[in-house]
């Protein structure tokens, strides 16, 4: 497996910095956040992109992705009965397709809990059918630019569509597209009634990208949970893909959560040898 880290918990360094900041401590990639570098993807130039994917070239950085997807621009809904704001949000949605692919990356992951949230009056059926149909042009664009699209289960806190990786494999066996496969965040699994180690095993044939963290919303080593068994879990299903190490607590300082996060995990990635 690859290991990375999500740009958000740098917050205002410039990304060039960012790049060669991780590759200094070992990571392999970076998966950025789209609204860390504008309000919209669409005000980024092609130029801009060009730059930030020779950027990470010059640092010896993949660039891994995008996530946190629809955090910006405003208005945005994957479940709106309203026609209008979903058909605006498929149109973003490809145009991140787009975007993913001319930084250079292959994975976008689709958390997006609020914006795929069942509204109060709508059945869980209607809201299914909405997500699958606004997905449409994107997961078609991606299958033009070699991307691949990884569908989140999110905790009961955080939504109330798709909370367990079953239910994210049963839309995915739904929607039968090659480019939509799961993505398994280990503080999302924490919500399920299963063991973290359990629920990979369960998904080798759909996992397709992973995101490191601690129940306590900052990285493996700072909690409780412990990553032995989810690293032996991975390495059993001999996943092959990326880890990204994604925060949401940032107090401590990007440099010392990245730092002793890497560490932890070097440290059990030897012991499994």
């Amino acid at each position: 497996m690859k290991i990375g880290l999500c740009n958000e918990m740098f917050e205002n360094w410039p990304i060039q910095e960012i790049f060669h900041f991780a590759a200094r401590l070992g990571y392999e990639g970076v998966e950025i956040a789209p609204f860390t570098l504008a309000s919209s993807v669409e005000e980024i130039s092609f130029a801009r992109r060009r730059e930030i994917r020779h950027q990470a070239e010059e640092a010896h950085i993949r660039i891994i992705g995008t996530h946190w997807l629809l955090v910006k621009p405003e208005g945005l809904s994957l479940s709106s009965p309203d026609f209008s704001v979903r058909s605006k949000t498929a149109e973003y949605l490809r145009q991140l397709v787009i975007f993913t692919s001319q930084i250079g990356g292959e994975i976008m992951v689709l958390g997006s809990p609020k914006q795929r949230s069942l509204s109060p009056g709508q059945s869980r059926q209607e809201v299914s059918l909405y997500v699958a149909e606004t997905l449409q042009p994107a997961l078609d664009q991606a299958a033009k630019e070699g991307i691949v699209i990884c569908l989140e289960p999110l905790s009961r806190k955080e939504t109330n569509f798709i909370n367990t990786a079953q239910q994210a494999i049963d839309f995915i066996q739904k929607v039968k597209h090659p480019c939509l496969r799961l993505i398994l965040d280990v503080k999302a699994m924490s919500d399920e009634e299963k063991p973290v180690p359990e629920i990979i095993r369960s998904c080798t044939d759909w996992l397709r990208h992973v995101h490191f963290n601690d129940t306590n919303l900052l990285g493996p080593g700072w909690g409780k949970t412990d990553f032995q068994p989810i690293l032996q879990a991975l390495q059993d299903i001999n996943y092959r893909h990326w880890v990204s190490i994604e925060v949401f607590d940032f107090s401590p300082g990007p440099e010392e959560i990245a730092r002793k996060s890497m560490d932890y995990l070097k440290e059990i990635l030897y012991n499994l040898k």
